[in-house]
């Protein structure tokens, strides 16, 4: 039996976040392919305690440090909504979210409130400058904790072969460092140049504008970047963009 379903390829890590945006992909009709791009190392560090602003970027360092990080007086800023569910389902209120959820979204919701006090960022090990620069820019002084790093699966590449030969519908690219993985795969295959031609065949989605110019610049072409940096808007949207 021939399956007419669109092919999808998404890169998110191998848990809860995989399930999730299967199980997504599968009730729009598609036919997802799980091709995990980065796995996540946890430090064993957790965030400062004496910062008077403490700042989390990802769903997944707010469930690194349940149970093992209070923030006491401090303001808890978190980037997106996915994030401070994480924090609140957690015990851990949170203060700020911006509207943009993206690193210049969160300096210009905080703006002048941050000038001279001491503000801590707590991350993966591949956050942008762009929050740093525009947090000190602001007056802040800045401290960075690296909560956990992302690296690539030994077994990452079925959406590289797929797009090498012309299989594939859609790309989601949730972050810039799964472009980076995928065309680091294909060029070790000697395949970069054909996957790119094969992406360039699909629709691609990135979530925010980071992650498309970081694929603009590698030669990927770009159709599709969700006004809400959430898997779920960049998803539908892609499969909208298909449908059409």
């Amino acid at each position: 039996m021939t399956d007419d379903r669109p092919t999808v390829a998404v890169f998110r890590p191998d848990d809860e976040r995989l399930e999730t945006a299967v199980e997504l992909l599968e009730s729009l009709d598609a036919n997802p392919i799980a091709d995990p791009m980065l796995a996540v190392e946890p430090t064993e560090t957790l965030p400062r305690t004496d910062a008077e602003v403490v700042v989390f970027t990802s769903k997944t360092g707010a469930e690194l440090v349940a149970g093992e990080w209070t923030p006491g007086d401090a303001t808890v800023c978190a980037i997106g909504e996915p994030t401070a569910a994480a924090l609140r389902a957690n015990g851990i209120a949170v203060d700020v979210v911006p509207e943009t959820y993206s690193s210049s979204g969160l300096v210009d919701a905080l703006g002048e409130q941050v000038d001279g006090l001491r503000v801590e960022v707590a991350r993966s090990d591949h956050g942008s400058d762009v929050l740093l620069d525009g947090l000190e820019s602001a007056g802040a002084y800045v401290h960075e904790t690296v909560l956990y790093r992302l690296v690539r699966p030994a077994n990452a590449g079925e959406s590289v072969r797929r797009a090498a030969e012309g299989d594939l519908d859609a790309a989601l690219f949730t972050s810039s460092l799964t472009v980076e993985h995928f065309l680091a795969i294909a060029s070790e295959r000697g395949q970069r140049a054909a996957a790119i031609e094969g992406l360039s065949e699909a629709v691609v989605g990135t979530i925010g504008g980071p992650t498309r110019e970081t694929a603009a610049g590698q030669g990927v072409d770009v159709d599709v970047v969700p006004e809400a940096a959430e898997f779920e808007a960049l998803a539908t949207a892609v499969i909208d963009r298909l449908d059409r």
